[in-house]
C-alpha cells in the first residue's frame, strides 16, 4: 500500500475532473479524495498499490476529454488507510 499526493495544473476545473477521476479511482480500485484549489489546480491525496497507483497518475496525465492537462507534481506520503475515494466540493 502506498499514499502519493497529486496535484494538477492547467485546465482541471470546470471541465468534470473530479467527478471523472473519482469514476477512474473506482475502477483501479485506489481509495482517498480529489478536490479543487483556490488556486485552479485539482489536488488529490490516493492510496492503493504500486501497479493501480502507477496507471492511475497515468490518467492524470490525461484527464478527461474536455480537460488540458499541463503538469502533473507527485510526492508520496503517509498512508492514511482510506475506505473509499471522495470528491470533495467546496
Amino acid at each position: 500500500m502506498k499514499h502519493l499526493n497529486i496535484t494538477i495544473t492547467g485546465k482541471v476545473q470546470g471541465v468534470g475532473f473530479r467527478e471523472t477521476t473519482k469514476i477512474i479511482a473506482n475502477q483501479m480500485m485506489v481509495q482517498g479524495y480529489v478536490r479543487n484549489e483556490k488556486d485552479g489546480s485539482v489536488y488529490i491525496e490516493a492510496e492503493g498499490e504500486d501497479i493501480f497507483l502507477e496507471e492511475f497518475v497515468n490518467w492524470c496525465h490525461e484527464g478527461p476529454d474536455r480537460s488540458r492537462v499541463e503538469n502533473v507534481s507527485v510526492t508520496e506520503g503517509e498512508v492514511k488507510n482510506y475506505r473509499n475515494f471522495e470528491v470533495f466540493k467546496k
